[in-house]
């Protein structure tokens, strides 16, 4: 090796090293050598910490009169704020004697004022808030109105200003939130919406919804086995961290007996329902006719010969009997128009329904007819026409139903159905671009994050 070399790395190694004398020595030395070559611009080297002289200062400091702070406090008013819901047989004074109001202004005031007295209506279960000082004198009250059902309505608040008390209402602002759950069918369909797992009970109206969904394609009565599920996406609206309403479902999947049946809402202005449920490659969902007109019963009796209940004769059954509690709802199966409403000899209380071509449905041993069942009158799929009975030449509580093809009776588990007219290339690219989100919250709501065939 170069002894020049081994000459440099020392001088380096001494430049870097602990000790304050080597690095002035070196110091020094770097120096001379730049006075002998040159002026240079050399930075001073920091003092080492050890050599920087550590002094203690000894302060003493004032502890707060905790005293004074506490008796200060003491001496600002006070300010409450109650939450309480609105119990059965509630009057105003027991609902403002749990918010801690004593005021007999605000009750005076409550009940004379147009806007206030709304307070008073409250549906059992609604939040009601209210802010009083230490005397339960009341500084505002803030409740909201629902309709019948449960629909936020209005917002009231009360206010004190001075000696006096203002009312005002206000359109209820609310939040809108997307929700996801899955379930699995063990036993049926209300018990795995009932499961306290999985984010809790679905509402009520989203599984009504998810009945009418796939009512065209699944006889929730009579289809659905052990290892069943599914998914679905729906809207919720919420005010002040309360949840006021659900909405519509937004997407659906149901897999039955190994097939999966999806369905994603498209908006539709033109509509009367103001859109529809597609499957995600743009298929209408909804057909022309439902599969049963009844959400829950049995078969009692199918499409053939058989020996009728009351003359004993054998002969032929054009329909399909419907076992089912007296008054359960009976659902138009098509959009129509009514053709007869009425009595009609062993048929009892009937309704005829006239459809598109030469479509007819009709409904016999009706208990009543619902408002409206007249001759002319426009249906709508899904509509409620009637409710079971037992009128006519019958035996006990149930829905006779016929479908007809030119007045001739088909078995109606037999008919073809009829699909929706299919989407036009512009709606189809903007449904393609709504369902894109839709696709995805599946993807993460099915188990493992497998996909599945949609039928």
């Amino acid at each position: 090796m170069n002894p020049t070399h081994k000459i440099t790395g020392k001088r380096w190694t001494g430049l870097l090293g602990t000790t304050r004398k080597v690095r002035i020595i070196s110091a020094s030395a770097i120096f001379l050598a730049v006075c002998a070559f040159g002026a240079a611009g050399v930075a001073p080297l920091a003092p080492d910490a050890s050599d920087v002289p550590v002094k203690s200062i000894a302060q003493d400091l004032e502890l707060p009169n905790l005293a004074e702070q506490i008796s200060a406090l003491q001496q600002e008013p006070q300010q409450f704020i109650h939450e309480e819901k609105v119990r059965p047989g509630d009057s105003l004074a027991s609902l403002l004697f749990r918010l801690g109001v004593d005021d007999q202004g605000a009750i005076a005031f409550i009940k004379s004022d147009k806007v206030a007295k709304g307070v008073m209506q409250l549906k059992t279960g609604k939040r009601v808030q209210a802010k009083t000082d230490e005397d339960g004198e009341l500084q505002w009250l803030r409740a909201t109105v629902v309709d019948a059902n449960d629909n936020p309505v209005k917002n009231i608040s009360i206010t004190r200003k001075d000696d006096k008390f203002i009312a005002r209402e206000s359109a209820p602002q609310l939040e809108r939130r997307v929700e996801m759950r899955a379930r699995q069918i063990t036993n049926s369909l209300y018990s795995a919406t009932d499961s306290s797992t999985d984010g809790g009970k679905l509402p009520d109206s989203i599984v009504a919804q998810i009945i009418e969904m796939f009512s065209t394609s699944i006889d929730f009565r009579t289809d659905l086995t052990r290892g069943d599920r599914f998914n679905v996406v729906y809207e919720t609206f919420w005010q002040d961290g309360e949840m006021v309403r659900t909405g519509r479902i937004l997407a659906g999947e149901f897999v039955n007996r190994g097939v999966s049946y999806q369905s994603v809402w498209f908006e539709d202005p033109t509509s009367k329902q103001g859109g529809g449920y597609y499957t995600f490659d743009g298929k209408a969902l909804k057909k022309a006719f439902l599969k049963s007109p009844l959400e829950f019963s049995r078969i009692s009796s199918g499409f053939s010969n058989r020996i009728h209940p009351i003359s004993g004769a054998w002969k032929a059954h054009k329909g399909v009997d419907y076992a089912a509690a007296l008054g359960t709802p009976i659902r138009a199966s098509a959009d129509g128009v009514i053709d007869f409403a009425g009595v009609s000899g062993g048929y009892g209380n009937m309704v005829v329904i006239k459809h598109w071509a030469s479509y007819t449905t009709a409904y016999a041993h009706m208990s009543r007819f619902a408002r409206g069942m007249r001759k002319g009158t426009k249906i709508s799929q899904g509509d409620i026409i009637g409710y079971v009975g037992s009128t006519g030449w019958s035996t006990g509580a149930h829905l006779h139903y016929e479908f007809r093809v030119n007045n001739e009776a088909r078995d109606p588990n037999t008919v073809n159905k009829i699909a929706q007219a299919p989407l036009t290339p512009a709606e189809l690219a903007r449904f393609k671009k709504s369902a894109a989100d839709m696709t995805h919250r599946f993807a993460l709501l099915r188990p493992g994050g497998n996909s599945m065939a949609a039928r």
